[in-house]
């Protein structure tokens, strides 16, 4: 199992300013022995730290986790991912999510509908793009959604030396899902995900779906950005506790994401996270994750006890798992529980 970390977010501890800020995340990053870094559209574009990153630390992986697919059109994604395919020299990952529909059309003024089949009509055009590019054909995709029929030689790139990139989808509900094992090379999982929601249905879908497809699981990749609550000091700790007991309270508010809690038969909890929502009450929100709810959706432990529970949860299921600290955490902390993920054998 690769562990990765996250550079330029406003929501995981990494948040920056500027890219000079973003900069020194990646050689933090790389110091910290991570595998990959993957950058969030959150409040700033997701590429250009990337670019950054590609730049400066040859050995890491870099990738979107993830670039809002339907803020823009296939024509413009596939031009941005074959130059950072390129400039990475082929450590690059298109890493996409949908949106909701209020950000759609009133923060991006785009179309919204179905997101399901818009994804795989999506990311088909993108292939549809690339493939033009590399075997220099003519364009001629016709979708519902999408139509990318004019392709000039003025605005052919030249052939791609890394061939395409790899290509992700987000996904939480079973359609995405689907879509995902369809369509793409792996799937992003949320990170309000716990391990038995994974081994109990987002795993089973996911071969379901590529059974269908006619692909094999060993041949997908799943990424997973996991809550850890670790620090060297006590303060530090509680300070890490919060900061997740927060983050799990408005994720929990959220209904879409209802049914992992009902796995647990924490469905009431859902109901009155999302009531407090509504009056802008999170200190109360925060309270209501208990220790079982903390250490059922996170990792919780000393840098040597968070890696070695990471490794025992997750090492069987998951390709790729991403550090996922929403508060500042120590560099020798955060090497600590890298090397300790590296050190350890994976299990079933």
């Amino acid at each position: 199992m690769l562990i990765d970390g996250n550079i330029g977010g406003s929501i995981d501890g990494t948040a920056g300013a500027s890219l000079h800020e973003i900069q020194e995340q990646v050689g933090l990053a790389e110091r910290a022995g991570f595998d990959g870094v993957w950058s969030t559209e959150v409040s700033r574009d997701p590429f250009l730290p990337l670019l950054l990153a590609a730049e400066n630390a040859p050995r890491l992986h870099v990738g979107t986790a993830i670039a809002v697919a339907f803020a823009r059109n296939p024509m413009t994604l596939a031009t941005v991912a074959n130059d950072m395919q390129s400039f990475s020299s082929g450590r690059f990952t298109l890493g996409l999510g949908s949106q909701i529909k209020p950000h759609i059309e009133r923060r991006f003024s785009m179309p919204w509908s179905a997101p399901a089949p818009r994804m795989r009509e999506f990311v088909r055009a993108l292939h549809a793009i690339w493939e033009s590019w590399q075997n220099q054909t003519a364009l001629d995709f016709r979708g519902d959604y999408y139509n990318h029929t004019l392709m000039t030689p003025m605005f052919r790139p030249p052939r791609n030396e890394f061939g395409p990139p790899q290509v992700m989808i987000a996904a939480v509900g079973p359609q995405m899902t689907s879509v995902a094992a369809e369509v793409a090379d792996g799937m992003l999982v949320h990170g309000f995900t716990t391990e038995r929601y994974l081994r109990e249905v987002t795993v089973p879908q996911v071969k379901s779906a590529l059974a269908k497809a006619g692909k094999t699981f060993e041949d997908f990749t799943l990424s997973y950005p996991g809550l850890v609550v670790t620090g060297s000091d006590e303060r530090q700790f509680e300070e890490a506790a919060t900061a997740v007991r927060k983050q799990i309270a408005f994720y929990g508010s959220t209904p879409a994401y209802r049914a992992v809690l009902d796995l647990h038969g924490w469905g009431d909890l859902q109901t009155e996270l999302h009531r407090l929502s509504k009056i802008d009450d999170w200190a109360s929100m925060t309270r209501l994750i208990d220790d079982t709810v903390l250490r059922t959706f996170a990792v919780v432990g000393e840098p040597d006890a968070a890696a070695a529970e990471i490794s025992r949860r997750f090492g069987g299921i998951i390709d790729r798992f991403t550090l996922y600290t929403p508060y500042g955490l120590d560099a020798a902390t955060r090497s600590t529980v890298v090397s300790g993920v590296h050190n350890r054998p994976t299990t079933p």
